[in-house]
């Protein structure tokens, strides 16, 4: 298995395991973070967190749950970051460019601004669920908390992206 090679210092391995997660985890910050530039330090970080830790990881079977566990706490380090920076700092400028893209719906449209306006844990759920296809029981242990604990929670974040998608499109 790929991460084994890689625990025994195969680097040739450890490209093809960046090559195959790099985009994924990338993704997954900028849903949280909504930045292009900020997400790419956060993957980076991660990479560097993982080459550290590699050899701590006893069952490589729950390499994907352990990955995002890492990735989620730097992601989650660096909103706490900002969070501080701002209040000493003023406000942060956004520099995140999207271009519309002709081939979505309307409907694809309303739900991306619910999303925007959840929370970051909110947004980290719904991304761990429904775009990186995690079970709840992978999502309990990458966000360490009981299993009841992210069926709820998925549940009142689903209930409240209705209630903002109803608002997106009344406006």
């Amino acid at each position: 298995m790929l991460v084994l090679r890689c625990r025994q210092g195969d680097d040739d391995a450890f490209g093809e395991l960046v090559r195959r997660w790099q985009e994924r985890l990338w993704q997954y910050a900028y849903r949280l973070i909504l930045s292009d530039a900020a997400a790419y330090d956060i993957v980076q970080e991660t990479w560097c967190a993982v080459v550290k830790s590699l050899h701590k990881l006893d069952d490589v079977s729950v390499f994907p749950s352990w990955l995002y566990r890492i990735h989620h706490r730097k992601c989650v380090d660096w909103l706490r970051k900002e969070k501080r920076r701002a209040r000493t700092a003023g406000p942060l400028t956004d520099d995140v460019c999207t271009a519309p893209d002709a081939q979505r719906s309307d409907n694809e449209d309303l739900l991306e601004a619910a999303v925007r306006k959840l929370s970051p844990d909110r947004k980290a759920l719904i991304g761990l669920r429904y775009k990186e296809g995690f079970s709840t029981e992978e999502i309990a242990a990458i966000l360490k908390i009981p299993k009841g604990t992210v069926q709820s929670r998925l549940h009142r974040t689903i209930t409240e992206l209705r209630t903002l998608v109803e608002q997106e499109s009344h406006e």
